[in-house]
């Protein structure tokens, strides 16, 4: 295996991420994402992510092995400012770096698009997810019992935060 290369994803990665995201969909609570995405909805998830909102894929030996993505944290003009990190990896290349790697690009292009927070929300039984973004310098931010049901099972989240910029603290 060689090393892995983070780059920007384009629309032609569409399947690709599908099929790094669709098994978290049927298998795990690492989404409260329920039906597996179509080619359809993969391609207007990309139309909603444009420059503001970077999504990187990881490559390993040609192959799409993880992705990553800002999102719009909140839809208020208020909230312009943060965005929400989301990070998936295949489940054969798990903990070897590839996550670490997503986060960082993240991160970085975070900051030179001017964002001031980022907030990642993780089920609580993510726990390695959780670990990932408190190595990063995410604090833990809040705890919502019960607010997502999947597998017949209601679901915790953690919600964790990582302050970019000490600006605009106060108005």
């Amino acid at each position: 295996m060689s090393a892995s290369l983070i780059r920007s994803a384009t629309p032609a990665d569409a399947a690709a991420i599908n099929s790094v995201f669709n098994p978290y969909i049927e298998k795990s609570t690492a989404t409260f994402i329920t039906e597996p995405y179509t080619p359809e909805q993969r391609l207007a998830w990309f139309d909603e992510h444009q420059d503001v909102h970077p999504v990187v894929v990881a490559e390993c030996d040609g192959a799409v092995v993880g992705f990553g993505a800002l999102s719009t944290f909140r839809t208020r003009s208020a909230y312009a400012r943060t965005a929400e990190v989301s990070i998936y990896v295949r489940e054969d290349f798990h903990r070897r770096g590839i996550g670490r790697m997503i986060l960082g690009a993240l991160t970085a292009r975070a900051r030179v698009l001017g964002y001031h927070t980022i907030i990642g929300v993780c089920c609580s039984e993510s726990q390695a997810s959780i670990a990932l973004l408190e190595a990063f310098g995410f604090t833990r931010a809040g705890h919502l019992r019960e607010v997502g049901r999947k597998f017949d099972r209601w679901l915790d989240t953690v919600i964790l935060e990582q302050v970019l910029a000490d600006t605009i603290r106060s108005a």
